[in-house]
């Protein structure tokens, strides 16, 4: 689990588009805080703190704002059309003693021993969604393919999870598959044609017209 991480914000006057884009270029991420029954919030952070935190795996940290302190899960994170700055925040408010659903990356770990008979691993699974405590968010499910073999498999079910983590994933879902790389004919046989498939001949000279006979 990721260490608590403190991210401070502040209030932020309306919602507009033209708001957000004036945030922004000061170097502030507009966001929303809502969820247990209590107001929605718009906020707004310091662009370099959020990244900071995303970097580092923070997935559910404390919020500092409005003269109070309180955990809130980044729920949902919009980014630009190339996936280098992030244009809008969603935090929701969580409790120390709940136990919260939410998207965990998978982390392959280990050398599969079938890459020195040919194979490649094929990861089909790139995250889980996960069900734990708010206290207890992993940074991400860690898969172990060191063993796999050319045909075999990781599939949910196989997985050792932390502690008080379960994985509402289909159990037979595979993760990740060790296959056997496709082999490309490396020389190309020679055809020879048959006389149904030989050209036809080409006739380069119209015979030449009988002449008419006299009457």
């Amino acid at each position: 689990m990721a260490e608590t991480v403190v991210l401070a914000a502040e209030a932020r006057p309306g919602n507009g588009t033209r708001g957000a884009r004036k945030l922004r270029k000061k170097g502030q991420i507009p966001g929303v805080v809502y969820g247990h029954k209590e107001a929605t919030v718009s906020v707004a952070v310091a662009a370099d703190d959020l990244h900071q935190a995303i970097r580092r795996g923070a997935r559910v940290l404390d919020l500092n704002h409005g003269g109070k302190v309180e955990k809130a899960l980044i729920r949902d994170v919009q980014w630009d059309a190339l996936g280098h700055y992030i244009l809008h925040v969603d935090f929701a408010r969580v409790s120390e003693d709940e136990r919260i659903t939410l998207d965990v990356r998978v982390e392959l770990r280990g050398t599969a021993p079938g890459i020195v008979a040919g194979g490649v691993l094929v990861q089909q699974i790139h995250q889980l969604h996960v069900e734990c405590p708010v206290i207890s968010v992993p940074d991400s499910i860690r898969v172990n393919v060191g063993e796999l073999q050319i045909g075999q498999s990781v599939q949910v079910k196989h997985l050792t999870l932390p502690p008080g983590v379960k994985v509402n994933n289909d159990p037979e879902a595979i993760i990740a598959a060790f296959r056997l790389t496709a082999v490309e004919p490396t020389e190309t046989a020679a055809i020879t044609p048959t006389a149904e498939q030989a050209e036809p001949e080409v006739i380069s000279k119209k015979k030449e017209e009988e002449p008419a006979e006299e009457e």
